[in-house]
This record gives C-alpha cells, structure tokens and sequence, in this order.
C-alpha cells in the first residue's frame, strides 16, 4: 500500500487528490486499487500513514524526548567567535591555562552581561559560556584567584597589543577618568575630585591608551587624589621605553598639558603632541593681538605663531558657530539666574529683614558663586544698602571668544596637515566613549567594590579587555545597529559632525537597508539570547544530546558578521 497524490487541472482551476492505493500483480499484470480517499484528512494525518507505510516508527510527542535543559547560547556564541577571532587567549598568555581560560570567561561575561563576581559565578552556569570554555563548576575564589593571576600578566598584555595596533608615528589618544569606591580600606581610593558627581566618596583615577580608532591599548590605575597631568610622564615612559615607539603623537585633554609635561616631552626624543590651550592663555592672546578676531569673518580655521609665548609650537585657532550660540544662551541664563538671587537679597535688604555688611556679604556670596557669576557682577554693599551690576564691558570681551578653541602641537606642518591637527584632537571623542562604556551599561565599572590593590587593578584591566571585545562585536556588527556605517568626513574638520544618509534612514525608519528591525548594542545581545542550547533525553535511555533552536534571519546574520566583518589586528 502507498499513499499518492494526484494534480489535475481543468480550465483555470487546479483539483488536488490524495489517495491510500495498492498494487498487487494478477495473471501476470500489475494492476492498482484504490482503498480510500484521504483528501478530506489534516495534511499531518496523511503524512503520519505516508511515514508508516514506509516504514518509519512513531511514538507520542510527550514521551517521545524529553528537554531537560534551555540555556541561552546564541550571545555567547558570537563573544566567543570574536574572542577567538581577536586571539584573546593569547593575548593574556601564550601558555593555555585554566587560570587563562578563567580571565576569558569573565571577559565575555562582562562584555554580555557584567556583574559582581558572585553574579558572575551564578551566570557562568546560567548560559552555555562555561561549557564551551570547560570551567564548570568555578566559584568566587576561582575567580579571584584568576583575577590575580591577570594583573600579573598586565605589562606583557599591554605589549601585545601595542605591537598589534601601534606603529611608528601613531597618534596615541590618551584621557584619563575616575570611578567611586564602595568602602575606604584600599590604598588608592582617596578622595577627589569625582566625575561621577559623588563629592565625599573615595574614587579612583585611570588613564586610558587609545590608538586613533579608539581600541584600548594600556590602562593605569592612579590614587584618587591624584590630578590629571601627573598621570602623563608615567604614558610617555610606558610609549617610549616599553612599547618601543620611537616617534609618537600624544593627543591629550587641555588638563593634562602644563609646564613641567611640556618641558618632559619636548626633551623626549621623538615625542609629538596635540592638545588645547587653557582659557586664560587664549585671553592673553585676544589682548595682545596674536589673535585676531577678525581671521573669523571669512574662516572657522586659521594657523597662528605666537613665538614669544609658545615657542616652536603650532596654534590652530577654530571658530565653532554652534558652540558659540550654545555658550551665548547658556550664559544670558545664568547671569539671569544670578540676578534673580541677588534681586531677592536686595529686597530683603530693602525690607529691614536683612542688614549688616557681613550679613549681607554672606547671603550674597553664595548668590554669585553658584553658577560661577562672580567675575561678571560688580557688588556695593553697605550695613544697610545692597545694589549689584553687570560687568557688561567683561561679559562683552568673553562673549566676543565664544566658541573659539586654539589648539596647540609641536608636529610640523610637513608630517600633519593643520584640518588633521583638528581631526586628531576631536579623536578624543573616542576615548570619552571608551569611558561612557566603562561607567554605563555596557560594562559597569562601578561602583568598586575590591579592597585589596592588586585587585582594583585587575577590575581595571578587566573591564579595559571587556571593552577591547565589545569594541570589535559593535564594530562587526554595525550594518545591524542604529550606528553610521560610513561617517562622512567633512571638507571642514571645525563643522558638526553629520551622519550618512543611510544612517538617518536607519534612525527614521527603524530598519536596516535588508528590512531587518535595527538594534542596540544590549538589544542585539538580548535577541541573539533567544537562541538556545537544548539539553535532550531519549525516552527509558541514559544517554543525552544537546542541539541549538534553529536560529532567526537576524541572529544568523549577527553570528555570520562577528565570524567574518573584518577585524584589523
């Protein structure tokens, strides 16, 4: 007996049959009988006596197999994909180790999912990430233990990925940040001044080494009562003398350029620079006529010297129109804001209900100093009168610098062109993104919680190698993300940044150009989660068999893209 299924047509309509037949041969003929009509059946019932009269077995669903296991799979799949693709293991080692295999795990673990080491032993076993590294079973103190194992290996690290990335001449983008601390027991957390707006907390200060796309090459942990130009000679050592660059330029933070760097790099053999001139040091410029005003009437970008005062340097002086109207706005509303407090003082006065010169003094001293209007208001205060003014003349002459920046480089002009010097400095936009990812949800650096040095330098470490990972996954992945594919590079290095026009269909639409939904970075993770690794048992047998779900069009396309973007090594 077999199943058959006729076709026929007739005029513009189409007749389907399925039909039970059997053949059996008699005076020597083959002849066919048909036994039932199943076209009225569920296509699932036909195939069910397709299958079994050709032999196939079935049994019931529920006791055909049993799942014992769903663990997320598809997020570690393309960290570990990338990971092996960046050569992360040798990277820390050349030598396989558990310890090495330990480190990797928490790397991956903090670029999907970062969390506390406790957390982190709990989401180990909560996905397929231990399996595919063989470290079941870890718990806090191996991870610990491995941690100390990391910071050890820092330097060689480090060297590693100078060699990989850095080159003679390279521009080196260097910046430094600071985290708070949970506890006060550790040497380094001190306190300081906090960037993350915690005033009497303990924190630490690092510095990060980027090369020009942004990767992080070096991290250092300082004190937190350390300022940020002290953290500089200990980078131009760490370029010159161990990653053994001969010519170099630093592109560093205004806060970071005083005197004594300066002097340090100038008598540094092959030691170039890149940084912004100070506020004050641009006034004294306006005042003696070295800067001209007027350069911006026809340009946003003029190339200056001012040999007494900076000698054999370079001033790219740049004019930003929207910088200049943002700071005009923000100032009309803080010298408002200001007046409105002293105004209320005043009334006060007026009113008997304050009096005394001191008295006055105190309430007024604060008025002017909270939105640091001090410098624009002229105040006249007796035991019984209180008046105030605008210093218009000042507010004049600072309102007339709006939007001016002068960038200072000892590079000649035959090796960088004055648009790159602007170009390199406005890279450090990519170190503060490094930094964003540090402090935000990408890899939650804080708050820190180790007490022990060594340890707070390996959390450190940890997350600078974390953010490497997740560097090349959002790169990879960017034909997927809300992130601009090809960034225009405008004729005008000083001009806002613009996205591609394929980028501002991505925001407006939602959507990739292939019809895909598009992601963020967590988002991509989250769904690329939803691909599992199933742990299944056969019916009254002792042996199991894991399989992946079949994965989407998009967690196939995320997957194909971390095993084969380009990634320049």
């Amino acid at each position: 007996m077999h199943v058959v299924t006729n076709t026929v047509r007739r005029g513009d309509r189409e007749y389907r049959s399925t039909l039970l037949r059997r053949s059996f041969r008699e005076d020597g003929k083959v002849k066919k009988e048909t036994l039932a009509n199943l076209s009225h059946l569920p296509e699932e019932a036909i195939e069910l006596i397709r299958g079994a009269l050709s032999g196939r077995r079935y049994v019931e669903a529920e006791t055909a197999f049993e799942i014992e296991r769903s663990l997320p799979a598809g997020h570690v799949q393309a960290a570990l994909v990338m990971a092996r693709r960046l050569e992360l293991g040798r990277v820390l080692d050349r030598a396989p180790s558990r310890a090495r295999d330990l480190c990797v795990a928490m790397i991956c673990q903090r670029a999907i999912a970062p969390a506390s080491k406790l957390q982190t032993v709990r989401a180990l076993g909560q996905s397929t990430l231990a399996a595919e590294l063989g470290i079941e079973g870890v718990d806090e103190d191996d991870l610990y233990a491995a941690l100390d194992w990391l910071v050890e290996r820092q330097a060689g690290i480090e060297d590693r990925l100078a060699r990989r990335h850095f080159s003679e001449g390279e521009l080196v983008l260097y910046d430094v940040s600071s985290s708070y601390f949970e506890g006060r027991s550790c040497p380094l957390a001190k306190l300081g001044y906090s960037r993350d707006g915690r005033r009497g907390t303990p924190q630490i200060v690092y510095g990060l080494l980027c090369d020009r796309p942004g990767r992080p090459i070096a991290v250092e942990v300082f004190s937190g009562q350390l300022h940020d130009d002290k953290t500089l000679p200990s980078q131009i050592a760490k370029l010159t003398t161990r990653f053994g660059l001969a010519r170099v330029v630093v592109v560093s933070d205004r806060g970071m350029v005083t005197k004594a760097n300066l002097e340090h790099m100038r008598q540094t053999d092959g030691i170039g620079w890149i940084t912004a001139l100070k506020a004050p040091q641009i006034k004294k410029l306006a005042r003696t006529g070295a800067l001209q005003l007027s350069l911006f009437d026809e340009t946003n970008l003029a190339e200056i010297t001012a040999p007494e005062d900076f000698p054999g340097e370079r001033l790219i002086v740049c004019r930003n129109p929207l910088v200049a109207a943002e700071r005009t706005r923000k100032r009309a509303e803080l010298l408002a804001a200001t007046e409105r407090s002293l105004a209320e003082i005043a009334d006060r006065v007026k009113r008997g209900t304050l009096a005394g010169a001191d008295r006055i003094g105190l309430a007024a001293g604060p008025a002017v100093k909270r939105y640091r209007m001090n410098k624009h208001f002229e105040l006249a205060i007796t035991d019984t009168s209180f008046a105030f003014a605008r210093k218009r003349e000042q507010i004049e002459t600072e309102a007339a610098l709006d939007g001016v920046y002068v960038l200072r480089t000892s590079v000649p002009a035959q090796t960088l062109l004055t648009a790159e010097v602007v170009r390199a400095y406005k890279g450090l936009e990519q170190v503060e993104r490094a930094f964003g990812s540090f402090k935000g949800p990408d890899l939650q650096i804080r708050p820190i919680h180790h007490h022990l040095e060594t340890r707070v330098r390996a959390h450190v470490l940890l997350c600078m190698l974390a953010y490497y990972l997740t560097w090349h996954l959002k790169a990879a992945w960017t034909p997927l993300l809300f992130a601009d594919e090809q960034r225009p590079v405008s004729a005008d290095p000083v001009a806002k940044a613009t996205r591609s026009p394929a980028a501002q269909r991505k925001a407006a639409t939602k959507r990739t150009p292939t019809g895909q939904p598009c992601h963020s970075y967590h988002s991509l993770l989250d769904e690329l989660a939803t691909l599992t690794r199933n742990t299944i048992r056969l019916p009254d047998a002792p042996a199991t068999f894991d399989r992946l779900t079949q994965p989407t069009e998009l967690q196939a396309r995320a997957l194909d893209l971390a095993a084969t973007a380009p990634v320049t090594t």
